[in-house]
């Protein structure tokens, strides 16, 4: 472990990304207070985040809630740099649209005042995803960079939503400009650290339409049950733009992973829990 870098917030901290980034940052030497959400009656396991290294001396865990602005205030006191990473997210499709994106913009403003009229935060960086970039409805380039900008009538008019026919023809949509989730939390630091960080940062290191993904797990995992190629044909139709890194790359970042890397151990990992179907 590397030697004390100082106090960061991560909201969001039992997440993918953020408890990855938690992990990072504390190899890294940085103090972590990161928030939760609770939910009365249901004890979540954080055993994953308490258990990592470092924790027990360099991690603080603040409740809060998106829905509840001023709650984030606590974990970001005292804070030199603030990663907001949690985001609302409804897989169940319960509440209004309206709803979600209320909670979502009203916490991400709260967080931001709460930087504000801290005395000590100094750079805040905020998570998006790529859906904010791939659906412009305008002709672009092979490659989008930071300047584009997704058009949200666009994306209503898309419709993807649905069983396994739409999930084949949402992914078809996207030319799968991908991250390890380790590049993307490095990524983080990287930007929180280097002095000259500004605006939006897409972070994407590589990328392949669903054909050519399907010919790859095909070829490489031949015991499991892959589509083939020919029968992703039938979902080509529009196509999204790949993701264009230079802006961070010119920043002096490097990425460590390649795709191969990223589905090698995504399939180790989903073999291990017994996700995977065997053929036969």
């Amino acid at each position: 472990m590397e030697g004390e870098k100082g106090r960061v917030c991560v909201t969001g901290g039992t997440g993918y990304i953020g408890s990855w980034l938690i992990m990072r940052l504390l190899e890294r030497g940085y103090s972590v207070q990161t928030t939760m959400r609770s939910n009365p009656g249901h004890t979540k396991d954080i055993g994953f985040l308490t258990g990592l290294p470092g924790a027990s001396e360099k991690l603080q865990i603040f409740n809060a809630d998106l829905s509840i602005p001023e709650s984030f205030s606590a974990a970001i006191e005292g804070c030199s740099g603030v990663f907001h990473v949690a985001t609302p997210i409804d897989f169940e499709d319960k509440e209004p649209e309206e709803i979600v994106t209320k909670r979502s913009i009203d916490g991400a403003l709260g967080i931001l005042n709460a930087c504000l009229n801290s005395q000590t935060v100094k750079r805040v960086i905020y998570t998006s995803s790529s859906a904010a970039v791939l659906y412009s409805g305008e002709d672009v380039d092979d490659e989008a960079d930071e300047s584009v900008w997704s058009d949200v009538d666009f994306i209503k008019a898309l419709k993807i939503y649905g069983g396994n026919e739409d999930a084949y023809s949402f992914l078809a949509l996207i030319a799968s400009s991908m991250v390890h989730v380790d590049d993307l939390a490095r990524a983080h630091i990287f930007l929180l650290e280097y002095p000259n960080a500004k605006g939006r940062y897409i972070c994407s290191s590589d990328g392949m339409s669903i054909q050519q993904m399907s010919e790859f797990l095909a070829h490489n995992y031949p015991e499991f049950q892959i589509p083939t190629p020919d029968s992703m044909k039938k979902y080509e139709g529009f196509k999204t733009p790949g993701l264009l890194s230079k802006k961070l790359l010119d920043s002096g970042f490097r990425y460590k992973y390649s795709f191969k890397e990223m589905f090698d151990e995504a399939v180790q990992c989903c073999r291990e829990k017994g996700y995977l179907q065997f053929n036969g």
